[in-house]
């Protein structure tokens, strides 16, 4: 039988255990064998040496990374119990410290994976930025946050939100309602980010002076966008035609963040991404970069990194199923194949 006691410092046991100890019964039930108590600033674990010791090394873990990200989110908890990976490299350690944007209520955006920091980094080097990558990323967020972080330090003088109105195409005349009510439900996404980020009455303020503006790409045609911070969203689900509009609409001072999941295209068979074509043609001009986030950049429910995993593997084997049985892939497969790889 062992017993270890921890002593807790420098870190608010609050944010460590979670609201109801959420976070430390997470421990708990990773080591079912062992007794786990908190009490002020001591935790006493007592069982078999082996299982202690485990729950030891995981409870530090949870407490370095609460020490030196000040936040410890519950996903990153479950993470920690499944396999013991420390969702934040290493090499994260400069951009962990640095907050993008105060939200509501004080709450401290940061980011979260190595892949959102360089996504920070391309876009103080570059004016247009594309960020690829599966859903639960963080690519819109992250984006919404640095167009946010730049108007509050007066570098823009406005934020213009767009993304394809309807996935599969922009035509709105058959849902019920006003422009408005048709089109609110595609942009709410972006809604919601900047909730996180604006004051209620402030961000009431801004869309009324339209210092920030949700609208739907189509709308972007014939204007010149300056001195301000745009963001395409969900352009995987753009034309070439539609992304070359957006893109030639950048003011001299303008900078732009692209986002897009290759995996989930949702346009007609024959119509290729023009998100796809956008990277493969522009990626070498100077000033426009891509970043490209992968599973391991999920900061969704654990379970969505399971889920990526299981159509990245169903995906895998249909390829080869294909390819055993016809010597080729069928044209919306293997158009869905080429945009995986790339």
């Amino acid at each position: 039988m062992s017993e270890i006691i921890l002593t807790i410092e420098d870190v608010d046991p609050l944010e460590l255990y979670g609201e109801n100890d959420i976070k430390l019964n997470l421990l708990r039930k990773a080591f079912p064998d062992i007794s786990i108590t908190a009490r002020g600033s001591n935790l006493k674990l007592i069982g078999e040496k082996k299982f202690t010791q485990g729950a030891k090394g995981k409870f530090e873990q949870m407490v370095r990374l609460l020490r030196e990200r000040k936040a410890l989110p519950i996903q990153v908890v479950e993470e920690i119990m499944l396999d013991g990976a420390i969702p934040f490299t290493p090499h994260l350690n400069d951009a962990a410290g640095k907050v993008l944007v105060h939200g509501t209520d004080g709450r401290i955006i940061r980011v979260k994976t190595l892949n959102q920091k360089k996504l920070v980094d391309a876009s103080e080097h570059n004016d247009v930025v594309f960020a690829v990558g599966p859903a639960g990323t963080g690519k819109t967020y992250t984006a919404v946050a640095l167009a946010v972080r730049a108007l509050k330090n007066r570098l823009v003088k406005k934020i213009i939100l767009t993304r394809p109105a309807v996935e599969a195409g922009e035509s709105l005349g058959y849902l019920p309602g006003d422009l408005k009510e048709k089109i609110d439900p595609y942009l709410r996404p972006l809604y919601d980010a900047l909730d996180d980020m604006i004051p209620a009455d402030k961000l009431k303020f801004f869309m009324e002076t339209r210092v920030i503006e949700i609208a739907p790409l189509a709308y972007m045609r014939g204007r010149t966008l300056d001195n301000a911070y745009i963001i395409l969203d969900e352009a995987q689900n753009t034309s070439s035609l539609q992304i070359k509009m957006f893109l030639t609409r950048l003011g001299p001072t303008a900078k732009a963040i692209i986002t897009g999941d290759l995996t989930q295209i949702d346009l007609p068979r024959n119509t290729k991404s023009g998100l796809r074509k956008a990277i493969d043609i522009l990626r070498d001009i100077e000033g426009i970069t891509v970043i490209r986030l992968g599973v391991e950049d999920v900061v969704r429910h654990r379970l969505v990194k399971e889920v990526i995993k299981a159509f990245e593997r169903d995906s895998e084997q249909q390829r080869d199923q294909w390819e055993e049985g016809h010597g080729r892939l069928p044209y919306h497969r293997g158009r869905q194949a080429r945009d995986e790889e790339e």
